[in-house]
């Protein structure tokens, strides 16, 4: 009976069982499509990756949600790097293929690891602010008041989010979103979430307090998201969010109102980068599934 190794590693976190759980096969070479779609339904969790050699760059990861493959994910890498790291990965710089292309990931010395993003694109949309209000379950006064300077806007730097700012932490916690509703806007929008985020954060070191819903990827509430975070840092740079004084690095809250707090840094400097630390909270092995691809019969 064949089995893999699977890891759980708490992303953006040094803390175990907080920060963003993500799902990670470090050998994952030989695995099929639908074995790996089938061990990240095992696991669980948000996205799983699966770590691959490559022919173009030092390593490839695949990434799958417990129901669909997705381009890239930022706390998954965040953690397959952090378990490297553990595993004696030297710090420095290497290369990563993924779906959106080749990434660059620099690991510190204490473990901290910073992902390139992909090249920012942000645009403007035509959205109105009762239909965004209502799915988010928020009110629609405190979308508007927020958004005379930031308006609503769709930012990529991967993936793409639909960037909603809102006047108060009050408005952030007590959102109620409709799935059904945010994942037909999201569909409408070709966005992969919502991004609804305040300056009114918890902490005075941090930049601003977000959360993140993306249903129609199979994730109701993103504990903490590394492509989302990297997406505002382009979103507020575009809009001009801090004048002419923006900050060397941001700092991202998310994860507080579903129990698994977590920190993103996000430096915006013609490419944008996130980075934070991992830690592994589970290590054992996995039936790797039967290969549903195999069966296909030719006619």
């Amino acid at each position: 009976m064949k089995t893999t190794r699977v890891l759980q590693v708490d992303a953006f976190t040094d803390e175990p069982l907080t920060g963003n759980p993500a799902g990670v096969v470090p050998n994952a070479d030989g695995l099929s499509e639908s074995q790996m779609q089938s061990i990240a339904a095992e696991m669980g969790v948000s996205e799983t990756a699966f770590v691959r050699s490559s022919e173009r760059a030092d390593r490839r990861i695949r990434y799958f949600t417990p129901t669909q493959e997705v381009d890239l994910c930022g706390h998954a890498t965040i953690g397959s790097f952090a378990h490297l790291h553990d595993e004696g990965l030297e710090p420095g710089s290497s290369t990563l293929e993924t779906n959106v292309g080749d990434l660059e990931i620099d690991l510190e010395d204490d473990g901290t690891v910073w992902m390139t993003q992909d090249r920012p694109q942000v645009r403007e949309v035509d959205v109105g602010y009762d239909r965004v209000a209502d799915a988010l379950g928020v009110d629609q006064a405190a979308l508007e008041g927020a958004s005379d300077d930031i308006p609503l806007a769709v930012a990529s730097t991967g993936l793409p989010f639909l960037i909603a700012p809102i006047t108060y932490l009050s408005d952030v916690g007590t959102a109620d979103p409709e799935v059904t509703a945010v994942e037909a806007l999201t569909d409408a929008l070709d966005v992969t979430g919502i991004y609804l985020f305040t300056f009114d954060a918890l902490e005075r070191e941090s930049t601003l307090h977000g959360r993140m819903f993306a249903p129609g990827a199979g994730v109701p509430e993103d504990p903490v998201t590394g492509t989302a975070s990297g997406a505002v840092g382009a979103y507020l740079d575009h809009f001009g969010a801090f004048d002419d004084d923006f900050p060397d690095e941001l700092r991202l809250e998310q994860g507080h109102y579903v129990d698994r707090p977590g920190l993103v840094r996000v430096r915006v400097d013609g490419d944008v980068q996130i980075g934070g630390r991992g830690v592994t909270v589970l290590d054992g092995s996995l039936v790797v599934p039967a290969d549903d691809e195999e069966e296909i019969i030719e006619a």
